[in-house]
């Protein structure tokens, strides 16, 4: 399999190798800078990185006070950019570097765009702080007004202001903004607007001495900035060898996108940092289609793109697999914040629990009628009303449940259904589905009535249909309602049986939580003590019971039916749902990020996520394969089931099915050209 397939190069698919760089310098040494500036360079050129930051005034040093208007620093800055431009011909990365400029009788603190041999461009610094340890604007001038103006740079006219983009015309999505230091604080961001005009990458070139807490705070800035603008955001600030005078310096870099964090330096650190990461330009892009608000604030604010001039430059990275240096979520529904984990496990589990309590307020329910397997699902739905229950006020016994064997269910699951309810304390009790399946299908002629082995979807459909037939039945004797149990994994792949079947309640409590989540939050709620002790003891065992729908007797060999034998890992499924609909990606783009996420036998970004989770992996093509089976159930033949699923809350920020919310699609669509996509793209074998 040959690695120039473009299927393996990410910028086939829209990314940007991106780097923030922390070089070395020495106050007011501008060749030395120069030479700092251009190691770091080069060290980009050899990690393939395409765009590289640097601090505000990398070339001078930026704590230069009264020095930065001396005449021959400003000259030998002019000097060593032309020095940079010339080593840059033979240079990978576009290079972003700070340096003090000179226009009719004024100082610009600036941005200098520099790339395969030509200058670009210059940015001058629209804010310019003046208060307490800052005094930038006894030496320069803002260049808020600067627009549809150039600059002379070694006798060279290049574009100046700050209504500047850069785009690279070979690479649809590469298209980067900048704004420097103060900017960012400022109430009006600047780099807002450059995103508003098509931006997908705003850079912060900054100085920022350090004090307590400045991190936390940029942190915050760069976070929000990337959300807000939907876009990545680059920051990087000045480190060891600025003058520590009256401040000091910790060469922070970091790099967000859509509000989230991909890669930071270590700060304080004594020698150079390149801190680098790719960007998913085609990721950013389709948010911005799906967020209206984004579009209109663009219209609002007079279309920014009009005013703006876009320096277009040929970029022309080597074709191939040069990897993927980013961090990419195996589990993109799981919490995966550390540092708040608890909080995010609380926050899902609440969602359903309040979501439920509304709901049987409402209602005016005497009492909640749910089926319990001893399966992940109904064990999950079963606990969330077990904690509704007991934020009402009301006895456990509230809650009505009912294990209904059939004749795939294993004593295993059996019993743990029957420990899980005993547990809970809940009203339990056992109806056996059994001679009612075999009156159904004797009654409508089925081959299994005649003692013939057939265990077709009828045969499965029969007991699936009874065991919600008697669950309503239930209610209906009760007064009660019917808590749905089947998750947005299954309404993702049509794995439920339709209308009167697990696709039907009174009310989807978990119709916004994928299998994954349901596993995870099983498992916290065991870790953070929800339950008692022996109620955890029940949990745990049934995580780790094979997932299986047990409609099927085992056979010869005692083996269950497994679900994901049958349709896929739900690991990969829920990976395709997030990225498919959440993102609206491409089939081939979803597989580039499944093959880097999943190739080897790492536990991944998260590895205590599922503690006796085995280490998984999966080659390209049986990613192809799986992707393929779930294109062809999500969009062939499985939205008509959605298009009637009972209400139910929205649990995750990376979507949810309801025809009423999320995900609005016609029922009769068909799949051939989500499929045809990925089989032209992704190499077979």
């Amino acid at each position: 399999m040959s690695d120039t397939h473009p299927f393996y190069d990410m910028h086939t698919h829209g990314f940007v190798r991106l780097a923030t760089s922390t070089p070395r310098v020495r106050t007011a040494d501008v060749a030395f800078n120069c030479e700092g500036i251009l190691d770091e360079a080069r060290r980009a050129h050899e990690a393939r990185v395409d765009l590289l930051l640097y601090p505000e005034l990398s070339l001078s040093s930026y704590a230069l006070d009264d020095l930065v208007m001396q005449e021959a620093l400003l000259e030998s800055v002019e000097h060593e950019i032309e020095t940079i431009r010339k080593a840059s011909a033979k240079l990978t990365p576009v290079l972003v570097i700070g340096a003090p400029l000179r226009r009719n009788g004024r100082i610009y603190n600036c941005a200098v765009v520099i790339a395969h041999g030509e200058v670009l461009g210059a940015v001058p610094k629209s804010y310019l702080p003046n208060y307490r340890e800052f005094y930038e604007k006894r030496w320069f001038a803002h260049g808020r007004d600067c627009r549809d103006l150039w600059i002379a740079i070694n006798g060279a006219e290049v574009p100046f202001g700050v209504d500047l983009l850069f785009a690279a015309q070979d690479l649809p999505g590469f298209t980067f903004g900048i704004e420097i230091c103060e900017d960012f604080w400022a109430p009006t961001q600047p780099g807002t607007l450059a995103a508003l005009a098509g931006a997908t990458i705003v850079l912060n070139l900054s100085a920022s001495n350090i004090v307590i807490g400045k991190s936390d705070e940029r942190h915050l800035l760069c976070r929000a900035s990337s959300s807000r603008a939907v876009c990545a955001y680059a920051y990087s600030a000045s480190g060891h060898g600025e003058s520590t005078t009256d401040l000091a310096w910790d060469g922070q870099g970091m790099i967000y996108e859509l509000g989230d964090l991909l890669v930071e330096s270590s700060r304080f650190d004594l020698h150079p940092e390149l801190c680098i990461t790719d960007i998913d330009t085609r990721r950013i892009l389709d948010d911005r289609m799906r967020m209206g608000t984004f579009n209109d604030c663009a219209e609002a604010e007079g279309r920014p793109e009009d005013s703006f001039r876009t320096v277009a430059f040929d970029h022309a990275p080597a074709p191939g697999d040069i990897g993927l240096i980013r961090p990419i979520r195996r589990f993109p529904f799981v919490p995966n914040r550390q540092h708040r984990l608890d909080e995010d496990c609380y926050e899902a589990f609440n969602i359903q629990v309040d979501a439920l309590m509304r709901r049987f307020q409402s209602t005016h329910a005497k009492c909640m009628v749910i089926g319990i397997s001893g399966g992940l699902d109904s064990t999950h739905a079963l606990i969330v009303a077990a904690k509704a229950c007991d934020r009402l006020g009301l006895p456990r016994t509230t809650i009505r449940g009912y294990t209904m064997p059939g004749f795939g269910t294993s004593d295993g699951t059996k019993e743990n259904a029957w420990k899980l309810m005993r547990a809970l304390g809940i009203e339990a009790e056992e109806i056996d589905i059994r001679p009612a399946a075999e009156l159904m299908l004797k009654d409508i002629g089925h081959p299994y009535a005649e003692g013939e082995p057939v265990y077709d979807v009828t045969f499965e459909n029969v007991q699936a249909g009874l065991r919600t037939d008697y669950l309503f039945r239930l209610a209906g004797h009760h007064g009660g309602f019917v808590i749905g149990t089947g998750d947005l994994s299954e309404l993702a792949l049509g794995w439920c049986t339709y209308g009167v079947g697990d696709q039907m309640s009174h009310y989807a409590v978990n119709a916004g939580v994928p299998k994954t989540l349901i596993q995870y939050l099983i498992r916290w709620a065991t870790r953070s003590n929800q339950f008692d002790p022996q109620t955890d003891e029940v949990l745990e065992a049934i995580l780790a019971t094979e997932i299986s729908p047990e409609l099927v007797p085992a056979g010869e060999d005692q083996q269950l039916q497994s679900t994901e034998a049958m349709i896929g890992p739900y690991e990969l499924n829920d990976f395709f749902l997030h990225h498919v609909v959440r993102f609206g990606q491409k089939p081939s783009h979803v597989a580039f990020l499944a093959w880097h996420a999943w190739r080897d036998r790492s536990e991944g970004l998260w590895p205590h996520a599922f503690p006796k989770h085995k280490k998984n992996e999966y080659d390209l093509a049986t990613i192809a394969h799986w992707l393929d089976k779930f294109l062809a159930r999500f969009f062939g033949f499985s939205q008509f089931k959605r298009s009637a699923i009972p209400n139910g809350p929205k649990v995750s920020a990376g979507g949810a099915l309801s025809p009423r919310g999320d995900w609005r699609a016609p029922s009769d669509a068909v799949a051939d050209l989500w499929r045809e996509e990925l089989k032209a793209n992704v190499p077979a074998g």
